[in-house]
């Protein structure tokens, strides 16, 4: 693992909150385990390529914090979202760049239930905005969403396993803006290498740009396929090494709540 920049106990809390983005979605009622101290805020639907609503993630809020959670890709039509690799103007901060088309339309389906929630929330909390896979590129969408249209200034973003968001532009926007900022990756996960710095649609046969936002904090882990390279639960346990007694209390005061490895 490479010189670590992001605080640990932070990084392994926020990659079990992302875990529970995907029990969220797999129980029908989207239910999943709260973190003691914490209370549910906000959970919130977003509609996918193929139109369907599906639960995409959640808001939680404890005493001194807020944290926005977005659920990665787990059904087909999340991935046709993710390979709409066009490109589009980020229509909520003037002159802001362009990004992935299929997040975007994504994240504009969510967006009403969590600004929303946001105005009735108070922005002395901290706030933390984090999302695995295609929720890491959400999560980002939303960081600099919030800085424009929030009282909230000051968004922290840690992001595991996220792909390219948008073009040049638009990663320098969120580099500004967001100051505090974790994009979590394993060097050997395929997701963060997607979409390729230059992505040619073979619809338009127009070249679009993609740069990845900072800062990028590696770790390296091999478990020997693509998915279980990208899986939240290998991110979580490689964490945990960081803080084994810290992961162990987390896991121990919050049953079901700590993603498998």
């Amino acid at each position: 693992m490479s010189t670590i920049s992001f605080e640990k106990r932070t990084a392994i809390f926020l990659a079990a909150i992302c875990g529970q983005t995907y029990t969220q979605f797999e129980n029908e009622s989207g239910t999943f385990v709260v973190p003691r101290t914490y209370e549910i805020a906000s959970t919130f639907k977003a509609a996918s390529f193929a139109g369907k609503e599906e639960y995409f993630g959640y808001m939680l809020e404890s005493k001194d914090t807020i944290v926005i959670a977005f659920r990665g890709s787990n059904t087909r039509s999340d991935w046709i979202s993710d390979v709409i690799a066009r490109q589009n103007k980020f229509p909520y901060m003037r002159d802001s760049g362009l990004v992935h088309r299929g997040f975007l339309s994504i994240y504009k389906s969510a967006r009403k239930k969590i600004i929303s929630t946001l105005s009735k929330l108070s922005p002395q909390k901290k706030l933390f905005v984090t999302g695995h896979s295609l929720g890491g590129a959400l999560a980002t969408l939303c960081a600099v969403d919030i800085v424009a249209n929030t009282p909230f200034e000051s968004p922290c973003v840690y992001t595991f396993a996220s792909p390219r968001v948008g073009n040049a532009v638009f990663a320098k926007t969120f580099d500004r803006q967001i100051a505090t900022r974790h994009r979590i990756y394993n060097v050997n996960d395929l997701v963060p290498q997607l979409p390729p710095v230059i992505y040619r649609s073979p619809k338009t046969d127009q070249n679009y740009y993609y740069v990845h936002v900072k800062k990028g904090d590696e770790v390296r882990f091999q478990k020997g396929s693509i998915s279980a390279n990208h899986a939240i639960g290998n991110y979580f346990s490689e964490l945990v090494k960081l803080d084994t007694a810290y992961a162990q209390e987390l896991c121990t005061y919050n049953p079901g709540f700590c993603p498998n490895g």
